[in-house]
């Protein structure tokens, strides 16, 4: 099963949608919001997919968000949480808070997805795989990630640029 990962959207739907369909086009089976989507038109153009969503640090109105989540038959962790998919246990959240990164982590999860940076990282700490997709706004290139759990493989595919 691959899955596509994507963080840090920051109301660029446009990007969004580029990056969704970019995603669906390598195979993404599912996606993984790691935060920081900030419009709730922003999950809509990641309700191609089922996708799982977590608050990051400029999720405001939570509320709002998290009603387009449900409505779009979305799944919504919070601050972060763990889902199972192709036989991999896989932890998510924004990446600002280390409290909740801990948390996440004494379940020895197969991964840890975040966001937050930026910037795309991929690194194995223990027995699990730390991986940040980048960014679809602050940034350059602007990057989503789309992961192969049966295989353990990780694509980062480039959306394109800041200008100037």
């Amino acid at each position: 099963m691959k899955i596509g990962i994507l963080s840090d959207t920051h109301d660029q739907v446009e990007r969004t949608s580029k990056a969704v369909a970019a995603l669906i086009g390598a195979g993404a089976e599912a996606l993984v919001h790691c935060g920081d989507l900030t419009c709730p038109a922003v999950v809509l153009e990641c309700a191609a997919l089922t996708c799982y969503y977590v608050f990051g640090n400029n999720d405001f109105d939570q509320e709002s968000l998290g009603r387009e989540i449900r409505r779009t038959g979305g799944v919504c962790l919070g601050r972060g949480g763990e889902i199972a998919l192709g036989g991999r246990r896989i932890a998510v959240t924004h990446g600002d808070s280390a409290r909740e990164v801990r948390r996440l982590l004494e379940a020895v999860p197969d991964y840890l997805l975040f966001g937050h940076s930026h910037r795309a990282a991929d690194e194995r700490r223990g027995a699990t795989r730390w991986i940040n997709p980048g960014a679809l706004h602050r940034t350059s290139p602007w990057s989503v990630a789309v992961l192969d759990l049966g295989t353990d493989s990780l694509e980062l595919l480039i959306i394109g640029n800041e200008p100037g």
